[in-house]
């Protein structure tokens, strides 16, 4: 699990049909950007929390995806 911020989006005008309505988003994390799907309803700015690999793909259930905005984090940390 990475914990990041997410800085925008990405636009395509062409996905492939699984991809439909899934919004992608620019997380940056650890110094990188990670384009992840989101689950949750995140924007730009809200800190979130990214699972990637084999968590990613059962998350995201019919969207094959290896990086995956699975929550929203508080921004108080509590």
């Amino acid at each position: 699990m990475i914990i990041g911020t997410v800085t925008g989006a990405v636009w395509a005008t062409r996905k492939a049909p699984c991809l439909g309505g899934q919004t992608l988003l620019v997380v940056e994390a650890e110094g990188k950007r990670i384009v992840a799907a989101d689950q949750v309803g995140a924007g730009t700015g809200d800190r979130v929390l990214v699972v990637t690999g084999t968590a990613a793909a059962r998350f995201s259930m019919e969207t094959p995806a290896d990086a995956v905005v699975a929550a929203i984090l508080d921004p108080e940390g509590r």
